[in-house]
């Protein structure tokens, strides 16, 4: 029997690249809706990991920190398992880790490709797996939902490994959303534009001339990201299913 998507309920999540910029704001905007939260980052950042767990209790949720290398199947496994052990469940997965590497076409180390595709497409394909495992394990649904970027709707100068991982992701969200409708978990992405952050402000007028027709998109922040992220969590979200939202004031539509 197919499970209804009216037995969802949003409590816990995990957010990947959560300690800083766009994940952050995701973070924070989760826990303002109500949910616990599990804080992911690679073990680099563990610093600051802690620092948003500690912000996340002081708001009264619960957090915990489960650092992890997304591209790594062992290290997702371990952060799903974690997650649900000390916070009770996995509702919400957000595959928001993602690398965003500069370099010509002509001049793109093969080595390079692949550690981008890796991170941004593998880490979304690892991520949505092994947590929509849990979740059906559950038996009450979920929601998976991921980074695109403007970048994986059309292609972009200097950005041909990042372009095909947010192409990528659309092709995971799509077939993962179809196959499982069944067990009550929908699955999305939101593409960003160019998007400001308090570690990432913006580039100065010289370098975003250099980027051609991306260096003139209108520039959002991170709250607006997260206010996106936060409707596809929602229960209220469930006919939307498979799809990638666009929010990029407008630079590029569909």
């Amino acid at each position: 029997m197919p499970v209804p998507y009216s037995s969802y309920i949003p409590r816990v999540a995990i957010v990947t690249g959560g300690a800083q910029g766009i994940g952050h704001a995701i973070v924070q905007r989760l826990v303002d809706d109500g949910v616990d939260v599990a804080v992911n980052d690679v073990a680099s950042k563990r610093d600051l990991i802690d620092k948003v767990v500690e912000e996340v209790r002081q708001k009264g949720r619960r957090a915990v920190a489960v650092p992890a290398d997304v591209s790594s199947e062992a290290d997702v496994s371990e952060m799903v398992n974690k997650t649900a052990s000390e916070l009770g469940s996995v509702d919400i997965m957000i595959a928001n880790a993602g690398i965003f590497p500069f370099s010509q076409f002509l001049e793109t180390p093969t080595e390079k490709f692949d550690k981008v595709l890796a991170v941004n497409a593998r880490g979304v394909f690892l991520c949505f797996k092994l947590a929509a495992l849990q979740m059906i394990k559950q038996g009450r649904g979920g929601r998976l939902i991921a980074a695109s970027s403007v970048a994986g709707m059309h292609g972009q100068h200097y950005l041909t490994d990042y372009s095909a991982s947010k192409f990528a992701v659309r092709g995971i969200v799509q077939c993962s959303a179809i196959e499982l409708r069944d067990y009550g978990i929908t699955a999305n992405a939101y593409a960003p534009g160019v998007t400001a952050t308090p570690e990432n402000p913006g580039l100065p007028a010289e370098e975003r001339a250099k980027l051609g027709p991306l260096g003139s998109a209108p520039q959002g922040n991170a709250e607006d990201l997260a206010a996106v992220v936060s409707f596809l969590a929602r229960p209220d979200s469930w006919f939307v299913n498979g799809q990638t939202i666009n929010a990029n004031g407008a630079f590029f539509c569909t």
